[in-house]
Protein backbone atom coordinates (compact mmCIF):
# COMPACT_ATOMS: atom_id res chain seq x y z
CA UNK A 1 0.00 0.00 0.00
CA UNK A 2 1.11 3.97 -0.93
CA UNK A 3 1.76 6.28 1.69
CA UNK A 4 -0.83 9.16 1.53
CA UNK A 5 -0.38 12.86 2.36
CA UNK A 6 -2.26 15.87 3.11
CA UNK A 7 -0.59 18.38 0.67
CA UNK A 8 -3.47 20.83 1.32
CA UNK A 9 -5.65 21.85 3.41
CA UNK A 10 -8.66 24.50 2.91
CA UNK A 11 -11.58 26.61 5.11
CA UNK A 12 -14.21 28.83 4.06
CA UNK A 13 -16.45 30.60 6.90
CA UNK A 14 -19.65 32.37 5.47
CA UNK A 15 -19.53 35.93 6.12
CA UNK A 16 -18.50 38.41 8.55
CA UNK A 17 -18.16 36.99 12.03
CA UNK A 18 -21.16 36.88 14.51
CA UNK A 19 -20.48 38.36 17.91
CA UNK A 20 -22.89 36.71 21.33
CA UNK A 21 -25.36 39.75 21.33
CA UNK A 22 -26.07 39.74 17.32
CA UNK A 23 -26.84 36.26 17.67
CA UNK A 24 -30.64 36.01 17.81
CA UNK A 25 -30.62 38.95 14.58
CA UNK A 26 -30.20 36.30 12.61
CA UNK A 27 -31.39 32.75 14.02
CA UNK A 28 -34.28 34.92 15.08
CA UNK A 29 -36.18 34.91 18.34
CA UNK A 30 -38.11 32.76 20.31
CA UNK A 31 -38.70 34.18 23.58
CA UNK A 32 -37.46 35.31 27.21
CA UNK A 33 -37.18 31.91 28.80
CA UNK A 34 -34.90 30.54 25.28
CA UNK A 35 -33.15 33.54 25.74
CA UNK A 36 -31.98 32.76 29.29
CA UNK A 37 -30.92 28.90 28.71
CA UNK A 38 -29.10 30.38 25.30
CA UNK A 39 -27.19 33.06 27.83
CA UNK A 40 -26.66 29.62 29.71
CA UNK A 41 -25.39 27.68 26.92
CA UNK A 42 -22.89 30.48 25.85
CA UNK A 43 -21.36 30.46 29.14
CA UNK A 44 -20.45 26.77 29.18
CA UNK A 45 -20.06 26.75 25.37
CA UNK A 46 -17.31 29.33 25.34
CA UNK A 47 -17.93 30.44 22.30
CA UNK A 48 -17.29 34.10 21.54
CA UNK A 49 -17.85 34.75 17.62
CA UNK A 50 -19.35 32.02 15.09
CA UNK A 51 -20.55 32.14 11.03
CA UNK A 52 -24.03 31.63 9.81
CA UNK A 53 -24.77 31.01 5.60
CA UNK A 54 -27.34 33.65 7.08
CA UNK A 55 -27.67 37.30 6.63
CA UNK A 56 -29.73 39.54 9.25
CA UNK A 57 -32.52 40.43 7.40
CA UNK A 58 -32.94 36.76 6.45
CA UNK A 59 -31.43 36.04 3.23
CA UNK A 60 -29.55 32.83 2.36
CA UNK A 61 -25.63 33.34 1.21
CA UNK A 62 -24.56 29.68 0.46
CA UNK A 63 -25.82 26.24 0.29
CA UNK A 64 -23.92 23.89 1.86
CA UNK A 65 -22.62 22.57 -0.96
CA UNK A 66 -21.26 25.80 -1.88
CA UNK A 67 -19.37 26.07 1.67
CA UNK A 68 -18.14 22.77 0.69
CA UNK A 69 -16.83 23.58 -2.61
CA UNK A 70 -14.99 26.38 -1.45
CA UNK A 71 -13.35 24.77 1.18
CA UNK A 72 -12.76 22.13 -1.71
CA UNK A 73 -11.19 24.91 -3.78
CA UNK A 74 -9.43 26.26 -1.14
CA UNK A 75 -7.27 23.22 -0.26
CA UNK A 76 -6.43 22.92 -4.10
CA UNK A 77 -5.09 26.05 -4.62
CA UNK A 78 -3.07 25.76 -1.39
CA UNK A 79 -1.65 22.39 -2.58
CA UNK A 80 -1.12 23.48 -6.50
CA UNK A 81 -3.60 20.97 -8.06
CA UNK A 82 -4.98 20.89 -11.05
CA UNK A 83 -8.88 20.78 -11.49
CA UNK A 84 -8.27 17.99 -13.97
CA UNK A 85 -5.73 15.99 -11.59
CA UNK A 86 -8.60 15.31 -8.85
CA UNK A 87 -9.89 12.13 -9.48
CA UNK A 88 -11.90 11.57 -6.30
CA UNK A 89 -14.24 13.34 -3.66
CA UNK A 90 -15.92 12.25 -0.75
CA UNK A 91 -17.85 14.73 1.52
CA UNK A 92 -18.98 14.75 5.09
CA UNK A 93 -21.84 16.38 5.99
CA UNK A 94 -24.86 16.18 8.50
CA UNK A 95 -27.90 16.86 6.17
CA UNK A 96 -27.26 17.93 2.54
CA UNK A 97 -28.98 20.62 1.19
CA UNK A 98 -31.36 18.03 -0.60
CA UNK A 99 -32.92 14.44 0.87
CA UNK A 100 -31.94 13.17 -2.01
CA UNK A 101 -29.31 12.60 -4.21
CA UNK A 102 -26.08 12.20 -2.18
CA UNK A 103 -24.38 15.42 -1.20
CA UNK A 104 -20.86 14.55 -3.29
CA UNK A 105 -23.31 14.98 -6.39
CA UNK A 106 -24.03 18.73 -5.36
CA UNK A 107 -20.36 19.57 -4.52
CA UNK A 108 -18.93 18.48 -7.56
CA UNK A 109 -21.73 20.26 -9.69
CA UNK A 110 -20.96 23.37 -7.60
CA UNK A 111 -16.83 22.62 -8.46
CA UNK A 112 -17.79 21.79 -12.20
CA UNK A 113 -15.01 19.03 -12.35
CA UNK A 114 -15.42 16.01 -14.69
CA UNK A 115 -14.51 12.25 -14.60
CA UNK A 116 -14.76 11.90 -10.66
CA UNK A 117 -15.56 9.27 -8.48
CA UNK A 118 -17.68 10.34 -5.26
CA UNK A 119 -19.09 8.95 -2.15
CA UNK A 120 -21.50 10.96 0.13
CA UNK A 121 -21.15 10.31 4.25
CA UNK A 122 -23.75 11.44 6.01
CA UNK A 123 -23.49 11.73 10.26
CA UNK A 124 -22.55 13.93 12.30
CA UNK A 125 -18.97 15.61 13.54
CA UNK A 126 -17.05 12.24 12.11
CA UNK A 127 -18.37 12.06 8.79
CA UNK A 128 -15.44 14.18 7.58
CA UNK A 129 -12.85 11.84 9.19
CA UNK A 130 -15.31 9.23 7.49
CA UNK A 131 -14.63 10.59 3.77
CA UNK A 132 -11.21 11.17 4.63
CA UNK A 133 -10.54 7.26 5.33
CA UNK A 134 -12.74 6.50 1.92
CA UNK A 135 -9.99 8.72 0.04
CA UNK A 136 -7.49 7.22 1.78
CA UNK A 137 -7.96 3.81 1.12
CA UNK A 138 -8.42 5.32 -2.84
CA UNK A 139 -5.14 7.09 -2.91
CA UNK A 140 -3.61 4.10 -0.88
CA UNK A 141 -4.41 1.15 -3.36
CA UNK A 142 -3.52 3.33 -6.42
CA UNK A 143 -7.09 3.84 -7.93
CA UNK A 144 -6.69 7.48 -6.91
CA UNK A 145 -3.70 10.11 -7.54
CA UNK A 146 -5.30 12.92 -6.23
CA UNK A 147 -8.66 12.91 -3.82
CA UNK A 148 -10.41 15.83 -1.96
CA UNK A 149 -12.52 14.66 1.51
CA UNK A 150 -14.54 17.45 2.74
CA UNK A 151 -16.77 18.22 5.96
CA UNK A 152 -19.80 21.05 5.85
CA UNK A 153 -22.10 22.12 8.06
CA UNK A 154 -25.19 24.65 7.22
CA UNK A 155 -26.72 24.41 10.79
CA UNK A 156 -28.24 27.56 11.27
CA UNK A 157 -31.31 26.77 8.90
CA UNK A 158 -32.48 24.60 11.53
CA UNK A 159 -32.52 27.46 14.27
CA UNK A 160 -35.31 29.89 12.76
CA UNK A 161 -39.01 30.35 14.88
CA UNK A 162 -40.86 28.87 12.24
CA UNK A 163 -38.93 25.08 12.21
CA UNK A 164 -39.98 24.46 15.54
CA UNK A 165 -43.40 23.22 16.13
CA UNK A 166 -45.98 25.97 17.74
CA UNK A 167 -45.97 24.20 21.37
CA UNK A 168 -42.18 24.87 21.43
CA UNK A 169 -42.27 28.74 22.38
CA UNK A 170 -43.79 27.39 25.99
CA UNK A 171 -41.97 24.69 26.47
CA UNK A 172 -38.43 25.68 25.57
CA UNK A 173 -35.77 22.50 25.51
CA UNK A 174 -32.56 22.49 27.04
CA UNK A 175 -30.88 20.22 24.62
CA UNK A 176 -32.36 21.73 22.04
CA UNK A 177 -31.17 25.52 22.58
CA UNK A 178 -27.87 23.93 23.46
CA UNK A 179 -27.42 23.14 20.00
CA UNK A 180 -29.43 26.72 18.60
CA UNK A 181 -26.91 28.85 20.58
CA UNK A 182 -23.57 26.54 19.60
CA UNK A 183 -23.77 25.32 16.30
CA UNK A 184 -22.41 27.27 13.05
CA UNK A 185 -22.01 27.31 9.77
CA UNK A 186 -18.38 26.11 7.95
CA UNK A 187 -16.85 24.27 5.70
CA UNK A 188 -12.91 22.29 5.48
CA UNK A 189 -11.14 20.13 3.12
CA UNK A 190 -8.13 18.08 2.94
CA UNK A 191 -6.05 17.23 0.15
CA UNK A 192 -4.16 13.79 -0.32
CA UNK A 193 -1.79 12.28 -2.65
CA UNK A 194 0.89 9.45 -2.84
CA UNK A 195 3.26 11.99 -2.30
CA UNK A 196 4.07 15.12 -0.15
CA UNK A 197 4.39 18.35 -1.96
CA UNK A 198 7.35 19.55 -3.21
CA UNK A 199 7.72 22.36 -1.04
CA UNK A 200 6.34 23.66 2.43
CA UNK A 201 4.87 21.10 4.51
CA UNK A 202 2.72 18.11 4.18
CA UNK A 203 0.90 15.69 6.53
CA UNK A 204 1.57 12.43 6.54
CA UNK A 205 -1.72 9.84 7.19
CA UNK A 206 -0.23 7.69 9.77
CA UNK A 207 -3.43 6.03 10.93
CA UNK A 208 -7.88 6.99 10.57
CA UNK A 209 -9.35 4.55 13.72
CA UNK A 210 -13.64 5.10 14.11
CA UNK A 211 -15.72 3.07 16.35
CA UNK A 212 -19.74 2.85 16.77
CA UNK A 213 -20.92 2.86 20.01
CA UNK A 214 -24.79 2.50 18.59
CA UNK A 215 -25.02 -0.78 19.66
CA UNK A 216 -25.19 0.62 23.38
CA UNK A 217 -26.60 3.97 23.43
CA UNK A 218 -29.88 5.66 21.77
CA UNK A 219 -29.10 8.53 19.32
CA UNK A 220 -28.50 11.70 21.28
CA UNK A 221 -28.14 14.34 18.88
CA UNK A 222 -31.12 13.26 16.26
CA UNK A 223 -33.35 15.14 13.73
CA UNK A 224 -36.32 13.17 12.54
CA UNK A 225 -37.93 11.31 15.19
CA UNK A 226 -40.06 13.50 18.49
CA UNK A 227 -37.59 11.72 20.92
CA UNK A 228 -35.05 9.02 21.14
CA UNK A 229 -37.07 7.07 23.32
CA UNK A 230 -39.57 5.82 20.26
CA UNK A 231 -36.75 5.85 17.57
CA UNK A 232 -39.83 3.48 15.47
CA UNK A 233 -41.90 6.71 15.15
CA UNK A 234 -39.93 8.56 12.45
CA UNK A 235 -41.37 11.07 10.67
CA UNK A 236 -41.71 9.51 7.26
CA UNK A 237 -44.24 7.48 9.37
CA UNK A 238 -47.08 10.53 9.91
CA UNK A 239 -49.45 11.24 7.66
CA UNK A 240 -47.82 14.75 6.53
CA UNK A 241 -44.40 16.66 7.01
CA UNK A 242 -47.04 19.42 8.36
CA UNK A 243 -48.21 16.50 11.22
CA UNK A 244 -44.48 14.98 11.85
CA UNK A 245 -43.51 19.22 12.03
CA UNK A 246 -46.15 19.72 14.90
CA UNK A 247 -45.17 16.95 16.54
CA UNK A 248 -41.26 18.11 17.12
CA UNK A 249 -40.42 15.16 14.88
CA UNK A 250 -38.34 17.77 12.61
CA UNK A 251 -36.55 19.36 15.39
CA UNK A 252 -32.64 18.99 15.44
CA UNK A 253 -32.32 17.72 19.53
CA UNK A 254 -29.84 17.43 21.69
CA UNK A 255 -30.01 14.63 24.56
CA UNK A 256 -27.67 16.60 27.39
CA UNK A 257 -27.51 13.92 29.91
CA UNK A 258 -27.01 11.08 27.27
CA UNK A 259 -24.28 12.87 26.33
CA UNK A 260 -22.44 13.07 29.44
CA UNK A 261 -23.20 9.01 29.82
CA UNK A 262 -21.24 8.34 26.39
CA UNK A 263 -18.34 10.72 27.14
CA UNK A 264 -15.99 7.99 29.42
CA UNK A 265 -16.82 5.60 26.18
CA UNK A 266 -15.02 7.74 24.26
CA UNK A 267 -12.11 7.79 26.46
CA UNK A 268 -11.77 3.94 26.93
CA UNK A 269 -11.64 4.09 23.51
CA UNK A 270 -8.98 6.32 23.31
CA UNK A 271 -6.94 4.39 25.55
CA UNK A 272 -7.61 1.26 23.58
CA UNK A 273 -5.75 3.37 20.32
CA UNK A 274 -3.01 4.50 22.42
CA UNK A 275 -2.72 1.06 23.16
CA UNK A 276 -3.16 -0.68 19.90
CA UNK A 277 -0.93 1.95 18.66
CA UNK A 278 1.91 1.91 21.21
CA UNK A 279 1.76 5.63 21.63
CA UNK A 280 2.01 7.18 24.94
CA UNK A 281 0.35 10.53 25.38
CA UNK A 282 3.41 12.52 26.00
CA UNK A 283 4.75 10.94 22.41
CA UNK A 284 1.67 13.35 20.78
CA UNK A 285 3.64 17.08 19.91
CA UNK A 286 0.33 18.38 19.03
CA UNK A 287 -3.61 17.58 20.16
CA UNK A 288 -6.33 18.67 17.78
CA UNK A 289 -9.56 17.39 19.78
CA UNK A 290 -13.19 18.48 18.89
CA UNK A 291 -15.50 19.66 21.17
CA UNK A 292 -18.78 21.26 21.06
CA UNK A 293 -18.62 23.13 23.95
CA UNK A 294 -15.63 24.50 26.57
CA UNK A 295 -17.36 22.87 29.70
CA UNK A 296 -17.15 19.19 27.86
CA UNK A 297 -13.35 20.27 26.99
CA UNK A 298 -13.06 20.36 30.64
CA UNK A 299 -15.02 17.04 31.27
CA UNK A 300 -12.70 15.53 28.28
CA UNK A 301 -9.44 16.55 30.17
CA UNK A 302 -11.13 15.52 33.48
CA UNK A 303 -11.40 12.02 32.46
CA UNK A 304 -8.18 12.35 30.55
CA UNK A 305 -6.15 13.30 33.87
CA UNK A 306 -8.06 10.55 36.01
CA UNK A 307 -6.92 7.75 33.31
CA UNK A 308 -3.21 8.74 33.27
CA UNK A 309 -3.65 9.40 29.56
CA UNK A 310 -3.40 13.01 29.44
CA UNK A 311 -1.78 15.30 26.61
CA UNK A 312 0.13 18.47 27.83
CA UNK A 313 -2.27 21.24 27.86
CA UNK A 314 0.02 23.37 26.07
CA UNK A 315 -0.22 20.75 23.38
CA UNK A 316 -3.83 21.02 22.53
CA UNK A 317 -4.99 23.25 20.15
CA UNK A 318 -8.66 24.59 19.62
CA UNK A 319 -10.11 27.28 17.57
CA UNK A 320 -13.88 26.51 19.32
CA UNK A 321 -14.19 30.44 20.63
CA UNK A 322 -13.15 31.90 17.03
CA UNK A 323 -14.96 29.80 14.33
CA UNK A 324 -17.69 28.46 16.80
CA UNK A 325 -18.93 24.73 16.32
CA UNK A 326 -19.20 23.64 12.94
CA UNK A 327 -19.59 20.53 12.90
CA UNK A 328 -18.46 18.12 10.49
CA UNK A 329 -16.23 20.72 8.92
CA UNK A 330 -14.60 21.53 12.90
CA UNK A 331 -11.31 18.82 12.54
CA UNK A 332 -10.14 20.22 9.08
CA UNK A 333 -10.77 24.12 9.80
CA UNK A 334 -8.86 23.08 12.72
CA UNK A 335 -5.95 21.35 11.37
CA UNK A 336 -6.30 24.64 8.83
CA UNK A 337 -5.59 26.92 11.37
CA UNK A 338 -2.71 24.86 13.38
CA UNK A 339 -0.92 24.71 10.38
CA UNK A 340 -1.25 28.28 9.13
CA UNK A 341 -1.03 29.72 12.68
CA UNK A 342 1.93 27.69 13.86
CA UNK A 343 5.29 26.37 12.35
CA UNK A 344 5.54 22.43 12.48
CA UNK A 345 8.29 20.62 12.20
CA UNK A 346 9.56 17.46 10.15
CA UNK A 347 8.92 14.61 12.70
CA UNK A 348 6.12 16.02 14.62
CA UNK A 349 3.23 14.06 15.29
CA UNK A 350 -0.45 15.56 15.48
CA UNK A 351 -3.33 13.28 16.95
CA UNK A 352 -7.18 14.47 16.05
CA UNK A 353 -10.10 13.67 18.12
CA UNK A 354 -13.43 13.64 16.83
CA UNK A 355 -16.37 12.35 19.32
CA UNK A 356 -19.54 12.31 17.72
CA UNK A 357 -22.66 12.40 19.59
CA UNK A 358 -25.02 11.28 17.23
CA UNK A 359 -25.48 8.14 18.06
CA UNK A 360 -22.16 7.63 19.94
CA UNK A 361 -19.12 6.87 18.08
CA UNK A 362 -15.50 8.48 18.24
CA UNK A 363 -12.80 9.25 15.53
CA UNK A 364 -9.13 9.72 15.69
CA UNK A 365 -6.85 10.46 13.37
CA UNK A 366 -2.57 10.59 13.77
CA UNK A 367 -1.06 12.24 11.11
CA UNK A 368 3.52 12.71 10.83
CA UNK A 369 4.83 16.09 9.56
CA UNK A 370 6.97 15.84 6.83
Amino acid sequence: MRPVYITGTGAFLPGEPITNDAMETYIGELGDEHRRLGRATLRRNGIRQRHYTRTADGQITHSNAQLAANAVREALTQGRCRDDRLDFLATGTTQGDLLVPGFASAVQAELGIANLEIASFQSVCASSLMALKMAQFSVQSGQSEAAVASGSESACRWFQPDFYAESYRDNPDPGVEFLRWTLSDGAGAVLIEPEPAASGRSLRIDWIEQRSFADRFPACMYAGMADNRHDTEVWSHYRSPGEAHQAGALTLKQDLKLLYQIFPVWVGYYLEVLDKHGIEPGDIDAFLPHYSARSLGREMERLLEATGAMIPTERWFNNLETRGNTGSASVFVMLDDWLRSTDPQPGQTVLCFVPESGRALAAFMHLTVV
